[in-house]
């Protein structure tokens, strides 16, 4: 059985994801920072006929994802795809030059730096064929237009690109296949109701990217199932 671990997955696109991946027959490492959400989640997953475990982590915590290995290495000696999905997106992000050092900070550790401390930590799962899937965003692109909205979340996804590319080329010649991936605007607790995009849209090319996509297609921002420039 092929095994997935997703960060961030008790709402939103993340468990959107779980939810595919586990009709797929992929094993499940359902992570959240919040316990009880995140046991929500899997009794949710479970219920609808999923395989899979949760496991706390907070990816802020370098501490808490060292932890959080350590448990899914008892379980399995391989991850077949690591998907960072967990970020976040404060109300308040709205000019960079009023945002506070501290804001900045704590935007980049988790949309940035988190998911970089989460592949180094788990990379003694990843094997020969195992992918990872940087969920990032539009906002995020170096070619598009500045959107004017949230700005330091979009630096954040510029960085993960960033990251994304670098990571693409160490583990390359191990097999292992490294993207970022837009899934657009989507009607999540994030994105807000009046989002262009249903969550199952917004999973879709995450879904493809985790078993369907090309091995060799690697170190490529996609959008549905396309590679976009940078």
């Amino acid at each position: 059985m092929k095994t997935v671990l997703i960060t961030g997955a008790n709402r939103g696109i993340g468990f959107e994801t779980a939810l595919e991946l586990g009709r797929r027959g992929f094993y499940i490492f359902l992570t959240a920072r919040d316990k009880r959400k995140g046991e929500i989640a899997l009794r949710q997953l479970i219920k609808e006929g999923s395989e899979g475990m949760f496991v706390e982590m907070d990816i802020s915590d370098e501490s808490s994802i060292q932890k959080a290995y350590e448990i899914v290495k008892k379980q399995t000696n391989k991850l077949d795809v690591l998907i960072n999905n967990a970020g976040i997106l404060l109300k308040n992000d709205r000019d960079i030059l009023k945002s506070s050092i501290e804001e900045v900070n704590d935007i980049f550790v988790t949309n940035a730096f988190g998911p970089l401390n989460v592949i180094q930590i788990f990379n003694p799962l990843l094997k020969n064929g195992s992918r990872i899937v940087n969920v990032s965003s539009g906002g995020g692109s170096m070619t598009d237009p500045v959107g004017g909205w949230a700005p330091v979340y979009c630096v954040t996804k510029s960085t993960l690109n960033a990251i994304t590319r670098h990571v693409s080329y160490e583990l390359e010649g191990r097999n292992i296949a490294v993207n970022a991936v837009c899934p657009g605007w989507v009607r999540t607790d994030m994105g807000g109701r009046g989002a262009s995009r249903p969550v199952e849209k917004g999973a879709e090319s995450i879904v493809w990217l985790a078993e369907e996509a090309p091995i060799k297609l690697t170190g490529k921002f996609i959008r549905d199932k396309k590679v976009i420039p940078w």
